[in-house]
């Protein structure tokens, strides 16, 4: 990805995610003490020297820094105070998730079932109305639950209290499923965090000065959903930009399925023109083409170049699938990288600051690369990796301050 001036996308869409060449600093925008914390954590060389030599800088808002779901690594995701303290950290785009209820209002929330693990409901009059009702753990296996948005109307959706997203899956009784956040999260602001419509989401996110990446997501339900069919769905959440006057220019739609990508494409070329295909290729065996291996381009169906002899101009895979290991056990683009860019396809890639703590490899989103990960200061070996030697356009982080110092340190 060729990066990084702003400019519409009417003029140029291949361009149009990255961050304009002078952002403005904001009174209130503070990047905390974890990016400090991470670079103290560095081995001495010229990266750590860099970053270092940042510390005094004035933080400005950027592109290059994505708030995912806000800031969920203390936030409980999806929520008002999510988004604030994400957009206070930098974050110049913020991301709602967007699924339905029951009279078919979009609302943020990760994924259409995950109300017993995002919210209280279990512990509520509407816990009768989930899908699936609590089942406490047994000796044979661990307690469930599944409570769906499209399980209860709108009106009721906002009488739900939201949490840090865990379940605790000990527990005997609802009050116990509640629990189970990460001991590296946190509680410490859960008090009186708000839930969001998607429009609510819009006019937030445009009073904070950032501007709008979407995602629909798949339904859990049997589409049409009461008449309501997918491509309805797809157009509804473009409309609710346009009914509020956003430009396309702000506007990142998400999704994993290709084909709500090519619907936007077809159907709202302007909104189209900076849709963005998530890549889980990787994970999902029955998806567009099947699994992938990052590094053959033979497994890519479809191909880099199909994408976007499609009209596809955004790509998404999480960030392990952008990096490898050479010989020398250095980290440098995978094929996959290399292949996107030649076809010209602009990367953003997730999601940074989700694994917690880094140590014996980093997890899951850091498994072509677990050979060289030892400890938190690797998620800025990464970045920088993505950064400069990818060409990624943005990173969602789960704390979008430490891609912020980052982007500023560099002029991204």
């Amino acid at each position: 990805m060729k990066r990084l001036v702003l400019i519409t996308a009417a003029l140029a869409p291949a361009l149009a995610f990255a961050q304009e060449q002078s952002p403005q600093p904001d009174a209130a925008m503070s990047y905390g003490q974890r990016p400090y914390y991470l670079i103290d954590k560095m081995e001495d060389g010229p990266l750590k020297e860099k970053l270092t030599s940042c510390m005094a800088q004035t933080p400005a808002r950027t592109d290059f820094s994505v708030g995912h779901r806000g800031a969920p690594l203390m936030f409980p995701e999806h929520t008002v105070q999510s988004n604030m303290a994400a957009a206070r950290q930098g974050a110049g785009i913020l991301e709602c998730d967007v699924t339905f209820t029951a009279d078919k209002e979009l609302v943020c929330r990760h994924a259409q079932n995950d109300l017993h693990t995002t919210t209280d409901i279990l512990v509520t009059d509407l816990a009768e109305n989930c899908t699936q009702p609590f089942t406490a753990a047994t000796p044979e296996g661990g307690a469930t639950a599944e409570c769906r948005t499209s399980d209860i109307t709108l009106a009721e959706f906002r009488t739900l209290t939201p949490k840090m997203d865990a379940a605790d899956p000990t527990a005997s009784t609802p009050e116990e499923y509640l629990g189970g956040t990460a001991p590296w999260r946190t509680e410490l602001y859960t008090d009186g965090a708000e839930l969001m419509t998607h429009a609510e989401s819009i006019e937030l996110f445009r009073s904070l000065g950032a501007k709008f990446t979407p995602e629909l997501k798949a339904p859990s339900v049997e589409m049409p959903f009461d008449g309501f069919s997918q491509e309805d769905y797809a157009q509804k959440l473009i409309d609710e930009y346009k009914d509020a006057g956003v430009p396309a220019s702000d506007v990142w739609a998400q999704s994993f399925d290709l084909q709500d990508v090519l619907y936007w494409i077809e159907n709202e070329p302007e909104f189209g023109a900076q849709a963005v295909y998530l890549d889980d290729r990787d994970a999902v065996p029955e998806g567009d083409g099947g699994l992938i291996d990052p590094n053959d381009p033979a497994t890519f169906e479809p191909s880099m170049q199909e994408l976007a002899d499609m009209g596809v101009n955004y790509i998404a895979p999480p960030l392990w699938m952008l990096v490898t290991l050479d010989d020398a056990g250095e980290m440098v683009p995978s094929a996959y990288a290399e292949a996107a860019n030649e076809a010209g396809l602009n990367i953003i890639t997730w999601t940074l600051e989700r694994s917690g703590p880094l140590a014996n490899g980093g997890g899951w989103y850091f498994q072509s690369v677990e050979e060289a990960i030892d400890s938190d200061a690797d998620y800025f070996n990464v970045l920088d990796v993505l950064a400069q030697d990818v060409g990624v356009a943005g990173v969602f982080s789960d704390w979008p301050a430490t891609v912020t110092y980052y982007a500023n340190c560099h002029g991204l």
